[in-house]
């Protein structure tokens, strides 16, 4: 992978001379739409990402080339003058950044040519947009010198697509690929972002991403519509009970106060954010008392209330999933991300891998019109430096 994407560079920009680096794409295991609402997320790191190559010039010129949108060329831009492009969008997310950044009196002072590649599948669900922001942020903190901790870049980024994307996306996808690590998932309180990393221990089994194709972005979706159902079952509960988040509240306290929420869609929506938080610290104790029984139990009542209380999934997702639930080895099958599109993730016995991949992808062919995309994931670590 090095030298395709020094030869890509080389092509674009001339001999390499700068630094090469990488932020992974992440999968959420189980805690969707929770992280919004002050809760629990269980997210892993992937060894998909975003490549960056990178070398300093000597003027404030910033020369955006990506292999993924080759027919764009190469975006150039001038650093005094950071502006939302609709031409280049991909670029508003490393622009995002630069700009967060000089907002809070840092200072960026010199251009770049730039070659980002990425490998993980666009609109899929699996956090490109986070994974462009970290390797930014990471590159631009590594070769100013700027000294900024690695939790405080997963807040730049989060803030550059909140402010300057547009997009009010919780923490937990630029956290896992900031803090990302081989072999472990993160139980993250997106409340006060404390976290545990926790043994992906699954011998036997094996956790395959399946891919609808059917493109998603968050911008376009109902996400910051759900975000504001959630805000509105918020102000609502504050009312009767001293709360911050929904998720302060134990299912227990939520089904005591249900009563309070007279419309039916904002209680769905408040129900399963409750309950989505608890199956996450479940999933957790579950994954490490090696009970992968109950855990896919867990991803399976996920997917149902995603489905039904959330209603975020869609006839492809759905149909990857109940496809799923029917195949041999399976324990367990959920969507995972912001929903409306993207992924699933099935947790299945490694030996039924196989049979799964050709059923799941005929079947569903037949129902939706073309073919899923099958990833047998790896746990890999948070955005670094390679070269």
């Amino acid at each position: 992978m090095i030298n395709k994407i020094i030869t890509g560079y080389e092509k674009v920009y001339g001999k390499f001379k700068g630094n090469i680096y990488f932020a992974p794409g992440r999968v959420n295991l189980i805690g969707e739409h929770t992280d919004y609402n002050g809760g629990n997320v269980f997210p892993c790191a992937l060894d998909l990402g975003t490549y960056l190559v990178v070398e300093k010039r000597n003027d404030k010129r910033l020369r955006f080339y990506s292999e993924n949108f080759a027919d764009l060329g190469i975006l150039e831009y001038d650093l005094d003058k950071i502006f939302y492009d609709e031409r280049g969008i991909w670029t508003n997310y490393p622009k995002g950044v630069i700009k967060v950044l000089n907002d809070d009196k840092y200072i960026i002072d010199t251009g770049f040519n730039m070659y980002f590649y990425g490998n993980i599948p666009n609109g899929a669900g699996l956090s490109s947009s986070a994974s462009i922001e970290m390797v930014m942020a990471k590159m631009l903190n590594d070769q100013l010198g700027l000294n900024i901790s690695k939790i405080d870049l997963v807040k730049y980024s989060q803030l550059a697509e909140n402010k300057f994307v547009g997009v009010s996306c919780g923490i937990m996808d630029q956290f896992a690929i900031g803090m990302g690590k081989k072999d472990y998932a993160i139980l993250l309180d997106t409340k006060n972002l404390n976290y545990e990393y926790s043994p992906f221990n699954i011998d036997g089994y094996k956790v395959i991403v399946t891919n609808t194709n059917k493109r998603r972005g968050l911008a376009d979706s109902k996400y910051n519509e759900r975000r504001n159902e959630c805000e509105k079952a918020l102000e609502i509960l504050k009312k009767h009970v001293e709360i911050n988040a929904l998720c302060d509240l134990s299912v227990r306290q939520f089904n005591e106060l249900i009563f309070y929420i007279n419309n039916e869609t904002i209680r769905k929506r408040a129900k399963h954010v409750v309950y989505e938080n608890e199956r996450t610290k479940g999933a957790k104790i579950a994954l490490e008392k090696g009970d992968l029984i109950l855990f896919g139990k867990l991803l399976n009542e996920s997917h149902k209330s995603l489905r039904d209380d959330y209603e975020v999934t869609g006839i492809e997702l759905d149909t990857l999933v109940e496809l799923a639930w029917n195949q041999k080895g399976v324990v367990g099958s959920r969507m995972t991300g912001a929903g409306f599109g993207g992924c699933t993730i099935t947790l299945i016995n490694e030996e039924d891998v196989n049979e799964f991949k050709i059923k799941v992808e005929k079947e569903y062919e037949k129902i939706i019109g073309y073919k899923p995309t099958f990833y047998d994931i790896k746990v890999g670590d948070g955005v670094k430096k390679i070269k």
